[in-house]
């Protein structure tokens, strides 16, 4: 992680301090819906681990890296593969009644 990114978190959130304080994903447009969290990854400034191997982990070099950097350099391509992904997942037939269940808790069987 970015040094100074990890300065700023570890003030905002020390050891021992309270542990439901919340950040934004995206540091640089948290109120936008824009390419920027790609930008970050790039930039080494992924808040997630999770989120920063899709482009620094060995595994990213053949799997996901040239998409993180596709998404970062050209705005347009992320937000055509965002809706093209949007009406895909738009066309998933969700199980309901008694072949499935839409959960309250997502970690959680309905009771």
């Amino acid at each position: 992680m970015d040094a100074e990114m990890l300065a700023d978190l570890q003030n905002f959130c020390p050891q021992n301090g309270d542990g439901n304080k919340m950040t934004v994903l995206d540091r640089n447009s948290s109120d936008l819906f824009d390419n920027h969290y790609f930008n970050n990854l790039v930039n080494n400034k992924g808040l997630l681990h999770s989120d920063q191997v899709l482009y620094s982990s060995s595994e990213a070099q053949s799997t996901t890296k040239s998409i993180v950097e596709s998404y970062s350099n050209n705005p347009r391509i992320f937000f055509s593969d965002f809706a093209n992904s949007m009406i895909r997942m738009g066309n998933i037939n969700p199980l309901t009644g008694t072949n499935g269940e839409i959960r309250k808790n997502c970690r959680a069987v309905n009771s």
